[in-house]
């Protein structure tokens, strides 16, 4: 028997993991964005949930987040 050294070998390279936290957080900051705007009341209509926060800025940056991770998961390393 010989005593080899298993070398873990990761899937990507540093910068990929760290671009695709970087994403991950973006994503979880969209949608923090986008929560919120209810009534407590059932029968009391809260115009909060049209604003701009919830219908223009959190879905964008929801998506520009998926395009994030996405582009690090394609980086590919310099060898």
């Amino acid at each position: 028997m010989k005593n080899e050294e298993h070398k873990h070998e990761f899937l990507f390279e540093k910068i990929n993991y760290k671009i695709l936290l970087i994403g991950i957080g973006v994503i979880t900051l969209g949608f923090i964005l986008m929560s919120g705007g209810g009534s407590d009341d059932p029968n009391v209509f809260n115009d909060s949930v049209f604003d701009f926060r919830r219908i223009r800025l959190a879905p964008t940056t929801v998506l520009i987040g998926f395009g994030i991770t996405i582009y690090a998961i394609l980086k590919n390393p310099k060898k």
